[in-house]
């Protein structure tokens, strides 16, 4: 962790970062203010996430991560930009899901680039499995997005496979089709840099139908 990101931690954290916000958040009350309500789930440095509150200064924002430093790089853009539509929740994503969130209450969840676990005796710790899918799903109102995003073919198989076995999930893109990146994720440079050496990425596009 750099100096920089610590100091944001401390100064800039207790203003957003709740480690345990447990079932009785009021989110409306969080925010001050009633909004369509979207999460990122494993933001990493933050860069995605920034984006997303500054195109979308009307809607709640809550980025569920553990890492230290990447919380501390993205309070630090918080500082920079003085965006106020952010939260953070410093607890593992499942958990989280279970005690934060109130059932049909999120507009969108997006699950960019999350650990793909490459080697078979560790898939069993990849994120998008189909008991926290029907988490993730059942927090979800009726018509709300669910976007997922892997430069890893066999994660992004893996994670088509489960999502398309989830009855009240649509894949907007088809059954068994990948989608076109959205417009409202703009490459990571790591994906830019991956495209230069014939690198691929899969994006995957939901909604809840019922």
């Amino acid at each position: 962790m750099t100096r920089a990101q610590a100091r944001a931690l401390a100064e800039v954290g207790p203003g957003v970062v709740l480690a345990n916000c447990g079932d009785s958040v009021d989110w409306s009350q969080e925010f001050g203010r009633r909004a369509p309500l979207g999460v990122e789930i494993g933001f990493g440095m933050g860069h995605a996430l920034l984006e997303w509150a500054g195109q979308c200064p009307d809607w709640n924002l809550i980025g569920v991560e553990t890492y230290e430093p990447g919380i501390g790089a993205l309070l630090l853009g918080l500082e920079r930009s003085a965006l106020g539509n952010m939260r953070v929740v410093a607890e593992d994503a499942r958990l989280a899901f279970e005690s934060c969130f109130q059932p049909t209450s999120l507009n969108e969840v997006r699950v960019f680039f999350p650990d793909p676990w490459p080697k078979r005796r560790h898939h069993k710790r990849r994120l998008i499995q189909s008991e926290f899918a029907s988490s993730i799903v059942s927090r979800m109102r009726v018509g709300a997005r669910l976007l997922l995003a892997t430069d890893w073919r066999d994660y992004a198989e893996s994670m088509l496979e489960v999502l398309d076995d989830e009855p009240r999930l649509t894949n907007m893109a088809g059954t068994g089709c990948f989608s076109a990146r959205p417009e409202t994720r703009s490459p990571t440079r790591f994906e830019d840099r991956g495209h230069e050496l014939g690198y691929a990425v899969w994006d995957l596009a939901y909604a809840r139908n019922c």
